[in-house]
């Protein structure tokens, strides 16, 4: 499957989570998104879609954001963590999209996902030990997803 990764904030490609998406047979398209230019980032997504044609968009805290912000005509999306409160509070999510979110993040609030979910019907999978989610069970919880294998 070809992925559509979009790393947050802190991050850059090269991270855990694609590194693991790589290594279970995925082909992954990681562009850099400007941790300064929110409108920069959310281009950067539309033209990786345009030029790559992925199966699956997953994006991590401010990258779920910018996935969601950038409305891409996917059937697959994973959004791990996801900042939407912060950097786009009205963007909506497709059906049957699901995100993972540890109950222990101190970075962007459990509840914030549960919101989402409810709004959007979207399946909330608690899994993962902090807000990074580079632990085995949150990376594993990450393939399982786009397999379509989620709990």
């Amino acid at each position: 499957m070809k992925i559509l990764f979009l790393h947050g904030l802190e991050s850059k490609p090269g991270g855990s989570k694609p590194k693991a998406l790589a290594a279970a047979g995925h082909e992954v398209i990681e562009p850099r998104l400007s941790r300064d230019d929110w409108q920069g980032s959310v281009d950067a997504a539309k033209d990786a879609y345009e030029e790559h044609l992925p199966d699956a968009v997953v994006g991590s805290s401010r990258g779920g954001a910018v996935a969601m912000a950038a409305q891409l005509p996917l059937g697959k999306m994973v959004l791990i963590a996801p900042a939407w409160k912060k950097y786009c509070p009205t963007c909506p999510i497709p059906p049957g999209a699901t995100i993972l979110h540890s109950r222990q993040d101190d970075v962007i609030p459990y509840d914030d996902s549960r919101l989402l979910s409810k709004m959007y019907g979207a399946k909330l999978i608690s899994v993962g030990s902090d807000h990074r989610m580079n632990d085995s069970e949150a990376l594993s919880a990450i393939t399982s997803a786009l397999d379509g294998n989620s709990k």
